[in-house]
């Protein structure tokens, strides 16, 4: 990633005028056995650079589980089906959230609603950037996946005693995909 394009004064302006809020409420994240819950994602991905490590989740169960459902059936003709994941509760306490509320909100911040479902990252990447600059310390923006709102805490900005599991239960992607495919 260009890191001037990213800091870019008006970009820079546009996600800085936009009021950090506390959030206090609960985050489900899918995570593969074995691997820790709290554990940052690998890699780049919509909201975050391979500079940056954050944690990805979801407001609600099948919106954590859709993302990573989506991920794992990727340029596959058949399912992984012998990967086992656990879905964790998690309680979140972040002191500036950065709320993305709707695709307005976003096409606003130059992100084109039409194709936000296709893995296209640059641009909100760059917004995830700006914002880890200015201090917010994790975002909340629509999911690509499922009709819910996904949460993103900035790795590096966010107090990790402020996150609490709170459960853990195995995911039964057999019973997922029948039920949701």
């Amino acid at each position: 990633m260009d890191r001037r394009r990213a800091l870019d004064d008006r970009l820079l302006d546009l996600v800085g005028g936009i009021d950090g809020v506390p959030y206090d409420g609960n985050m489900w994240r899918v995570v593969r056995q074995g691997r820790d819950v709290l554990d940052g994602s690998r890699g780049s991905g919509r909201w975050n650079t391979s500079e940056m490590s954050v944690l990805y989740g979801a407001a609600i169960p099948d919106g954590a589980i859709s993302e990573i459902h989506f991920h794992l059936n990727q340029g596959q003709s058949v399912f992984p089906s012998r990967m086992r994941h656990d879905l964790f509760g998690l309680n979140v306490r972040a002191q500036q959230t950065m709320v993305l509320a709707d695709m307005d909100q976003l096409e606003r911040l130059g992100v084109e609603s039409s194709r936000y479902r296709e893995l296209l990252y640059s641009r909100t990447q760059e917004i995830a950037a700006a914002a880890m600059f200015l201090g917010f310390d994790g975002l909340i923006a629509p999911s690509a996946r499922w009709e819910c709102q996904n949460i993103v805490l900035f790795l590096d900005a966010i107090n990790l005693e402020d996150v609490r599991t709170v459960s853990r239960q195995p995911v039964d992607w057999k019973a997922w995909r029948q039920t949701n495919s």
